[in-house]
């Protein structure tokens, strides 16, 4: 069972902002907030489920450190159709790129349900609902 992940980027504080619009329409929100005081050179967000508070999700910037390459994919469960409908508009109003609209994709299983909006580093972020409408 994976804890937490996270990505790394170019841009600290243009892709937490990226990910506070991309990540709350499925309830997710920055938590925490490490300063380089305690995580060495980097800057790190902590994202998770406000229900939850607990960071599962994570978003770090080194200085002089480029973003994670290749790109990493990372899809984000959710439970509802709707809900994958809305992480999508919002990513995109946040200024990712379409990486492939909502809908389903029968070929990983009839009810697969997913869209696909890359990050301002490229990374592929996916919000997924795996129940039947």
């Amino acid at each position: 069972m994976i804890d937490h992940t996270g990505v790394s980027v170019s841009d600290f504080a243009k892709s937490k902002a990226w990910y506070e619009k991309a990540l709350g329409p499925i309830g997710y929100a920055c938590l925490m907030q490490l300063p380089p005081e305690v995580s060495g050179p980097a800057k790190v967000a902590g994202f998770g489920e406000t229900a939850t508070k607990k960071p599962d999700f994570w978003v770090t910037a080194v200085p002089g450190r480029p973003a994670t390459n290749p790109p990493m994919h990372v899809a984000f469960r959710v439970e509802s159709r709707a809900m994958v409908d809305a992480f999508y508009k919002a990513g995109l109003a946040a200024g990712g790129t379409d990486n492939g609209p909502p809908g389903l994709r029968p070929h990983y299983h009839p009810h697969y349900y997913g869209a696909f909006v890359r990050d301002p580093d490229g990374h592929n972020v996916e919000a997924v609902c795996h129940r039947p409408e």
